[in-house]
């Protein structure tokens, strides 16, 4: 009997125990707990260790971390009747425990469903090109009306993220061939304009030779000019130089040297292989002139011989007559500079 008593008590000692360890409850750091006793709400469990009543408590764990939630893909028809899937991604966390628990059934379920109804009335309001090129005016469209509506239920919609649109087959192909026309065109036009800046280039470079040509053929005739000037110059004042000299020294001859002067100029000329001969002067005076010295018939006149100083009171100082008469070395000079101007023009064109 006593044995019987002792398991007795051991065993309610037991019972006791194991009651009273099943009304400690442990809460994580990320987790909120909600204390409902006998179907009624009493208060929050924070995080780390907490003891209800056993038998009779229920604690609900809340996760407050934020979660994903993917959105299953669907087909949409957009607004210009193009079927398209597509799926999102939503991130969540709920701020409020109680809400979340007591006012919707499942709030994870219950987001989902919201956000693809709402997926489908905004794209369902849009081109397919705004939904391909639109994503972040959907994305912010869908955040907003989804937080609105989530917001009795304790969850905040902290964003949301189309992960895919998908146009239908024929869309695709459609839309392949659109820009494979597009590229077409832009490489086409980007062709034209490079054949019509390669055309300007050209007629560009051909005007600026021609003007290069031109000046080269024009400062090629004014060195010709010069040097032809410059031959013209220095032939003259040979010329005048000789007539000098022949002037000066015919103005000692008597009229007996003249005559032998002339009568030698005949036969130089006779000489000629020329049919016809036009004299000068009349020839009849000469060869009476030559004559009366040769025979002493008469006595020739003596006339007086020229001064250097009586021919420059007639025609005036020689220097000013003839100017300067360069020497070589200023010839040799003048014609190097000239060669120098002519290279560095050749060179500016270059």
């Amino acid at each position: 009997m006593l044995g019987i008593l002792w398991g007795l008590a051991i065993f309610l000692i037991a019972a006791v125990i194991a009651i009273f360890t099943s009304g400690v409850r442990i809460i994580k750091p990320y987790e909120q707990g909600l204390l409902i006793v006998l179907g009624k709400y009493k208060r929050r469990l924070n995080s780390g260790f907490n003891w209800v009543l056993p038998l009779i408590s229920e604690v609900i764990r809340i996760d407050l971390r934020t979660q994903v939630l993917d959105v299953p893909p669907q087909e949409v028809i957009t607004r210009d009747n193009s079927p398209t899937t597509v799926d999102a991604i939503i991130y969540s966390r709920v701020v409020d425990p109680e809400k979340s628990y007591f006012e919707v059934s499942n709030y994870r379920l219950a987001t989902i469903s919201l956000a693809q109804t709402t997926l489908r009335s905004a794209i369902g309001n849009m081109n397919l090109d705004e939904v391909l090129y639109n994503r972040a005016t959907i994305n912010t469209t869908l955040c907003t009306t989804l937080d609105e509506a989530t917001d009795p239920w304790g969850v905040k919609v902290e964003a949301v993220e189309i992960k895919e649109v998908q146009p239908s087959g024929r869309v695709t192909k459609a839309m392949e061939e659109q820009t494979s026309a597009e590229r077409e065109k832009r490489a086409e036009i980007l062709r034209s304009e490079g054949e019509r800046k390669s055309k300007i280039l050209v007629a560009e470079g051909e005007k600026q030779s021609r003007i290069l040509e031109a000046e080269g053929v024009k400062q090629s005739k004014i060195l010709e000019a010069e040097g032809e000037k410059l031959a013209q110059i220095l032939r003259k004042q040979g010329e005048a130089q000789g007539l000098r000299v022949l002037s000066l020294g015919s103005a000692t001859l008597d009229q007996k040297s003249l005559s032998v002067l002339s009568l030698d100029t005949l036969s130089k000329m006779a000489d000629g292989q020329s049919t016809k001969i036009v004299f000068p002067f009349e020839l009849t005076k000469l060869i009476e002139g030559a004559s009366s010295y040769i025979t002493s018939g008469r006595k020739i006149e003596e006339h007086k011989v020229s001064e250097y100083s009586d021919l420059e009171k007639i025609i005036g100082k020689t220097e000013e007559i003839l100017g300067k008469i360069p020497t070589s070395e200023e010839i040799g000079a003048q014609i190097k500079k000239m060669k120098e101007g002519e290279s560095e023009r050749e060179e500016k064109k270059v």
